[in-house]
């Protein structure tokens, strides 16, 4: 490997391994200059929880000359764009460019422009900082508009960009990946042959063409975590607007060519989440038949998953840290059935609280969707149980495990809005002493409780 080529495969690992939940890389097969990118909407923006990718032109990548990186910036382009209709910000245009001067497209002030010592993540945060609470201010000049009527345009900007984010970036996004149509029926698809297959869960087939999605799995798994919010957002934003009204154009705009037209249609996009989350049941709910065909195979996934219960079972059993009980559901090794009881002198103590995990026949690639069926009241975990939490190995099921139990017993964890899935039980946690004091008394109700769902 050449240093250039060295430099890439550091930063990449260094991205992976970090813990940012905004932003993730990959690369396809061996081709270490073609990369792709996700940034994941900041909290509190019109682009909240959004997925954007950041490839440049035709999807292959980042674009990295072995020979001029990191002495030159990359090429890089937005494809996140409505299949170029769509300009999600002054600086991000419809046709997928991005305007910053660390990476030579905008003329910045001096410091400002690409240097060796920046690199991929630098790039990423510098795209990820365009998306604002108001991205009406990165539009040059902006810093004299003090009318009203730019005002104006501040606030019906942010109303036509988070609607924009809902219908593209996510709803769009995840019934490309189900094979969805937009009336919640599927689209039926003969599988050819070709590069990568659909039984690979980083390919995506279009057409008889596969591409490559490294992020589908992972947009799949957040879209579950955020749904709540996404139902909360589109009831708060429907209430600001009139159904079917058009959206006003930006001066910055462009018709036809670089702007961002259309109108609202919110319970268009109510009807089309719920049926996203349908769809992601029922993918989760046919991983135990297709894990049980897969055993009947002697497949090795399947192989891999009874090993690593009965290893996970006996480290419980003989564990005095945590009391825990595990069982497969039916003798299925893809479908965990987990029983953890409270540690005395906790808030948890008294509690019994049960969960499962679901392992599709491409693990670890795709990742097991956690679920408590014990009711809870928990600012990582959402209405419908599914919590936020961090394996330390993906491809280690105790892991999981105890990554869902670190999650139930810590006592003062930093705060990440990202990882807030809980509207209600969060304002409490992280509010004033009373309001801490009312979300104690509901979690320790819930605790009482969840004996009864035993």
């Amino acid at each position: 490997m050449n240093q250039s080529t060295l430099r890439l495969t550091r930063e990449l690992a260094d991205i992976q391994k970090s813990n940012d939940l905004s932003l993730a890389v990959a690369c396809r097969d061996a081709d270490i200059r073609n990369i792709k990118a996700l940034i994941v909407g900041p909290p509190d923006t019109p682009y909240e929880f959004g997925f954007f990718e950041v490839p440049p032109p035709q999807s292959t990548g980042f674009y990295l000359s072995h020979v001029k990186y990191p002495g030159k910036a990359p090429t890089v382009n937005a494809i996140t764009t409505n299949g170029g209709r769509c300009r999600f910000n002054p600086n991000i245009y419809a046709g997928g460019k991005v305007c910053l001067s660390i990476l030579g497209t905008w003329r910045g002030e001096r410091g400002e422009e690409w240097s060796s010592a920046q690199g991929l993540e630098s790039i990423l945060i510098s795209i990820q900082s365009l998306m604002s609470a108001n991205p009406y201010e990165n539009e040059p000049g902006y810093e004299n508009a003090n009318s009203q009527h730019h005002k104006d345009n501040q606030t019906a900007y942010v109303l036509k960009i988070r609607h924009e984010t809902l219908r593209i970036s996510i709803i769009q996004r995840l019934e490309e990946y189900l094979g969805l149509k937009p009336d919640g029926t599927y689209i039926l698809r003969q599988p050819e042959e070709g590069e990568g297959s659909g039984d690979d869960p980083q390919y995506v087939e279009e057409g008889g063409v596969y591409f490559f999605e490294p992020f589908k799995d992972l947009c799949k798994r957040r879209f579950l975590w955020y749904y709540d919010t996404y139902l909360a957002s589109i009831e708060t934003e429907r209430a600001k607007v009139t159904e079917n009204q058009q959206f006003v154009r930006m001066p910055f705009e462009t018709v036809n060519s670089n702007s961002m037209e259309g109108k609202f249609s919110y319970s268009e996009l109510e009807r089309r989440i719920k049926n996203i989350r349908r769809a992601l049941d029922a993918e989760a709910e046919k991983w135990g038949p297709e894990g049980m065909e897969a055993l009947k195979r002697e497949e090795g996934v399947a192989a891999n998953l009874q090993r690593q219960f009965e290893q996970t079972k006996v480290y419980f059993s003989k564990s005095d840290a945590v009391t825990l009980d595990i069982d497969l559901q039916d003798k299925n090794p893809f479908i965990w059935q987990v029983s953890y009881i409270g540690r005395p002198m906790t808030n948890l103590d008294g509690g019994l609280f049960n969960f499962t995990l679901r392992f599709s026949v491409r693990f670890p690639e795709e990742q097991p969707r956690v679920q408590f069926s014990t009711p809870m009241f928990h600012h990582r975990i959402n209405n419908d149980g599914i919590p936020s939490y961090f394996p330390g190995r993906p491809d280690d099921v105790r892991s999981h495990i105890e990554g869902v139990i670190a999650l139930l017993e810590e006592d003062d964890p930093a705060y990440d809005p990202r990882t807030q899935l809980n509207t209600e039980a969060s304002k409490l946690y992280w509010g004033t002493k009373e309001e801490k004091r009312e979300y104690s008394k509901r979690f320790r109700r819930a605790v009482q409780r969840s004996m009864e769902y035993s």
